[in-house]
């Protein structure tokens, strides 16, 4: 490729575009064009689609295509479908196979998610216009401190807890459609104190998908806290692909 490839960074659920500002920051420090579209945290097909379409109408030549957590999910159902996507990263996330669930990839993993009462973690609140029986999940104040961004200084954790976006139960229970994973190269950070995705069922999804592995020591957002880590997979990337 004669042009430098367009990282489009892709949030997860109880985040925004601005938990990409470290990485994003030194990308663009070394000439890169960074994009950092909303996930839309309602149903992985459609928030798929929203991002394949942002893609192929936001960026011209070749992509890197990068997503946290269930961002990553995201990016597996986006990376065919819109944009010359030449690579996949994976950051603390979900890489899923067709027709797997985050609710199943976590079902006994260990996370801090999974528990017998989601009460204990979670916040839940319903939303105009949603379908029966779908709310959005927001984390308890706890949850962000202890589970979810532990290794942050308190005041960040305190941000995250007040602006955090959150995610539907839709965008937990609906299966994935066919990723792309399967014909694209992938590089996959694992958070080594992750408690949201544990380290062990990270490990398993970036080896079924092939993906170049590194591990960080750090919680769920290593992204935030450790971002050199998300910047050299990109990096590797982009080499690999250029």
């Amino acid at each position: 490729m004669s042009a430098k490839p367009t990282i489009v960074l892709v949030h997860g659920a109880w985040a925004d575009a601005s938990s990409w500002n470290a990485v994003a920051g030194a990308l663009q420090q070394q000439g890169f064009e960074v994009l950092a579209p909303t996930n839309l945290l309602r149903n992985p097909i459609s928030d798929s689609a929203y991002v394949a379409s942002f893609v192929a109408q936001r960026t011209s030549g070749p992509v890197v295509l990068v997503g946290h957590s269930y961002g990553g999910a995201v990016i597996s159902g986006a990376g065919l479908g819109g944009g010359d996507v030449k690579a996949l990263v994976y950051v603390d996330a979900f890489i899923p196979e067709e027709g797997e669930t985050v609710f199943s990839i976590l079902g006994g993993s260990g996370s801090a998610f999974d528990v017998p009462d989601p009460s204990t973690v979670f916040d839940v609140a319903g939303y105009p216009g949603a379908p029966e029986g779908d709310a959005e999940a927001f984390l308890k104040p706890a949850t962000v401190h202890t589970a979810f961004a532990q290794d942050l200084p308190e005041a960040d954790r305190l941000l995250i807890a007040a602006g955090q976006r959150p995610i539907t139960f839709a965008a937990n229970t609906t299966p994935m459609g066919a990723p792309a994973w399967r014909t694209l190269p992938s590089w996959t950070v694992i958070g080594t104190e992750d408690k949201v995705i544990p380290p062990a069922t990270q490990r398993s999804m970036a080896e079924r998908a092939g993906s170049t592995i590194t591990e960080v020591a750090a919680s769920h957002v290593s992204m935030v806290s450790h971002p050199q880590a998300a910047i050299d997979a990109i990096l590797a990337a982009v080499d690999a692909v250029s």
